[in-house]
């Protein structure tokens, strides 16, 4: 009779590993492609620009190894390919416009990717249970309320290109939308793990819709005034979009509730029509959308039409990378704002749709990690954070190609702007964490267990034992009274 062995899971650290050699091959290959087209030469930092990056993923990497070993294996290297390539085509970009390499955007991108990793590697570290931050919920909210109306201040605020959404001290500038879009998920959240019964269950139903309760109807209403305020006082269509959506997107995972997403498009579209007869900077973003070539628009309308061009000279499969002219045909923000259009001139249809599947696998990766959380606020936060990364890829690959106006977001992990990478290197970190709770081995999970009465608990532990997402409680390790059982006990770590 053979003897059953137990065997340790498979973590995927090894795989995970395996696929950052990949990604950073894939990274230098681009870069010495770009040397060979336009030098004729492999480019000389090529090795640095490898070892540099390497020793960034190798770093986290190590840092996921040892404090989340069950963390998703294919985040990191999905999100660490899209930065390579962007940091290539920003210093192709340079190249064509002959800036010096320590002048350049591709030097200060590489600065902000290292800020970014580093950031990330601390909450790694640092963020042991990731059910710690819905103790934050309000303070969360304060805060990214904070950062978003920031800008408005009158002497750090600054108005970039009509929108006002950056913050600068000296030399320094700082998009705080982006840090605040992460805030706002935590606090969404965390309230709507608390509040889901009475937002799902609470209400009355006309024709085939439960309609919510009129003091439940608070928390959308806040969302939708604080959109339009970004919206009208900072000039900022991405951003309104971006965090009204992922609220609406929220609450209808939350309460599937289709009455909530009626609702919301209801407001923002009632919302966007004002703003649409008052303000003249989105009439001029939606004219600019709908007429770019009219003959009294095309002037003011250059970024999207060049834009569309480079796309259009790129065919199915693009100039090749160093062959196209993207600093010529967009080069207005071809590094940023217009860095998809950028690939579609040189890595052409095919390219850009490979583009798209590595952004489609990170978010399906965000919701599988939502699905395996084994405590709501995990499963809302994991939810929230995918659905702002599909969001803001959607808002700019949609207004690159007209599917809706060109705001001013920039495109996760590619686009030049520290600020936006900073923010999306911390989103793959706090996932990285949320997939680690949720893939390992329950045991080993939950820690050590003791069997304690109730009443011989602390007070402030007490009055959490209710909550579902407490950080310390089992629920299913609950005793109630009964036989043999003459007090309720309750199972902590």
């Amino acid at each position: 009779m053979a003897a059953a062995r137990s065997t340790a899971p498979r973590t995927g650290r090894n795989v995970e590993a395996l696929l950052i050699v990949v990604a950073i091959g894939m990274a230098v290959g681009a870069y010495a492609q770009v040397g060979l087209a336009i030098n004729g030469t492999l480019p000389p930092g090529m090795l640095g620009y490898g070892a540099g990056l390497g020793a960034l993923a190798l770093v986290l990497h190590l840092a996921v190894r040892r404090f989340a070993p069950y963390a998703d294996p294919i985040l990191l290297p999905l999100a660490m390919l899209l930065n390579g390539l962007g940091l290539v085509m920003i210093h192709r970009i340079d190249l064509g416009k002959g800036n010096a390499f320590m002048e350049s955007q591709a030097f200060r991108q590489l600065l902000w990717t290292s800020l970014g990793v580093t950031a990330a590697i601390v909450i790694v570290i640092w963020l042991h249970d990731h059910r710690v931050l819905s103790r934050f919920t309000y303070i969360a909210m304060a805060a990214g309320l904070v950062l978003l109306l920031l800008p408005l201040l009158p002497i750090i605020g600054k108005n970039i290109n009509g929108a006002r959404i950056w913050i600068g001290l000296g030399g320094f500038s700082f998009q705080p939308g982006e840090i605040a879009k992460i805030a706002l998920t935590i606090f969404f959240a965390g309230y709507l793990v608390t509040a889901r019964d009475s937002l799902s269950l609470a209400g009355r139903k006309v024709l085939w819709m439960q309609l919510p309760r009129a003091k439940d109807l608070g928390p959308l209403l806040t969302a939708w005034g604080v959109t339009l305020a970004v919206l009208v006082f900072e000039r900022d269509l991405g951003t309104s979009l971006l965090f009204f959506g992922m609220f609406v997107g929220l609450l209808y995972v939350a309460t599937e509730r289709v009455s909530w997403v009626v609702l919301g498009l209801l407001l923002f579209s009632g919302g966007a029509f004002m703003a649409l007869q008052i303000f003249a900077h989105v009439q001029g973003r939606v004219n600019f959308w709908l007429h770019p070539f009219r003959a009294d628009i095309v002037e003011n309308a250059t970024q999207i039409i060049q834009g569309l061009f480079g796309m259009a000279s790129g065919g199915l499969i693009g100039t090749g990378l160093g062959e196209g002219r993207p600093y010529g045909r967009t080069m207005f923000y071809a590094e940023s704002d217009m860095i998809f259009a950028s690939f579609g001139e040189e890595l052409g249809l095919a390219g850009l749709f490979a583009l798209l599947l590595i952004y489609a696998l990170i978010v399906e990766r965000g919701l599988r990690t939502a699905i395996a959380a084994r405590d709501g606020f995990g499963k809302l936060l994991a939810t929230g954070l995918a659905f702002t990364l599909a969001m803001q890829v959607f808002i700019v690959v949609g207004g690159v190609t007209r599917v809706i106006p060109l705001t001013g977001l920039t495109l996760p992990f590619m686009a030049a702007g520290g600020s936006s990478l900073l923010a999306n290197w911390m989103i793959i970190a706090i996932l990285l964490r949320i997939s680690d709770s949720g893939r390992r081995p329950a045991a080993e999970n939950d820690g050590p267990m003791f069997d304690v009465p109730l009443d011989e608990l602390p007070e402030d532990l007490r009055d959490d034992l209710d909550d579902p997402d407490g950080p310390g409680f089992r629920d299913d390790q609950r005793e109630r009274p009964g036989p043999g059982n003459d007090q309720e006990t309750v199972v902590v770590r």
